[in-house]
């Protein structure tokens, strides 16, 4: 560990907020992303990082589980302070912020950093889950792309949906290319397929243009299905939160590692 990383007393090593913020802004290249809200230290605890809560969300059931775990810190995929929400902390708002403050818990957030990241992101680790392998951008011209293309072994939409049944824990939504009233099913054969985690429904449009067989994300919008039938591109919505546990569970791990911290993911449940 470099000594920018901690700040070392006569008795103990101690981590700041800003110091974990560092390291995990450098790790996913944070500042690299023109992003809808803040990355890094959204809220500053005040004191020192020695118990971590990782989640999707950080509203206030998570809030109120780590005050139950003793964290120091929370860090989420989604944060606060979105582009276009009020600004006072009032309300819902003012309650989440003043819990943090109240117990001293620092909040951190990533949100397109951990879609991107090739390793640990959110598309890389659904695609892992589900025996795919990257091979290129949804969008050929970005250089942290947010959006993925892998290949699988070829299989229909329903050994799919069982293989996303099996890693997420819940079944997807299938929208299927091959438009049949009676059924929804098909027998084309799924080798190479777009993923992008969340709600990126309306990248199907593009998944289409790069030769995808099917699209996976997390949300299904009413226009999504007339798109994949007219397209002729399999649909999967695997839900918002059940895609994108993956990203902030896998660098809760690579912080217990740099840091030699106790971290707990905490999932709160959410069919969406």
């Amino acid at each position: 560990m470099s000594t920018h990383d901690v700040l070392i007393t006569s008795s103990n090593t101690i981590i700041t907020a800003q110091s974990l913020t560092e390291f995990c802004d450098d790790y996913l290249s944070a500042t690299a992303f023109k992003d809808y809200a803040p990355n890094g230290l959204q809220v500053d605890g005040g004191r020192p990082i020695q118990r971590i809560v990782t989640g999707v969300t950080a509203c206030e059931a998570l809030i109120d589980a780590a005050i139950a775990d003793n964290a120091d810190a929370i860090m989420v995929h989604h944060g606060y302070f979105w582009k276009g929400e009020p600004a006072p902390l009032t309300g819902m708002k003012g309650q989440r912020i003043r819990k943090l403050m109240q117990h001293g818990i620092s909040l951190i957030g990533y949100h397109l950093p951990l879609d991107a990241h090739p390793v640990i992101g959110n598309n890389a680790t659904l695609a892992a889950a589900l025996d795919m392998t990257i091979i290129e951008a949804l969008y050929p011209t970005e250089t942290h792309p947010v959006g993925n293309i892998a290949t699988c072994i070829p299989q229909t939409a329903q050994s799919l949906i069982a293989q996303i049944t099996q890693a997420l824990g819940r079944m997807p939504l299938h929208i299927s290319a091959e438009y049949n009233v009676d059924t929804n099913t098909s027998n084309k054969l799924i080798e190479r397929i777009g993923i992008c985690t969340g709600g990126a429904q309306d990248m199907i449009e593009q998944a289409s243009l790069m030769g995808c067989d099917a699209f996976i994300s997390g949300e299904i919008s009413e226009r999504t299905t007339h798109i994949a039938r007219e397209l002729g591109i399999d649909y999967f919505a695997c839900g918002h939160h059940a895609t994108e546990r993956g990203g902030i569970e896998a660098l809760g791990r690579i912080v217990a590692q740099q840091f030699d911290l106790p971290v707990t993911f905490i999932d709160i449940d959410n069919p969406a």
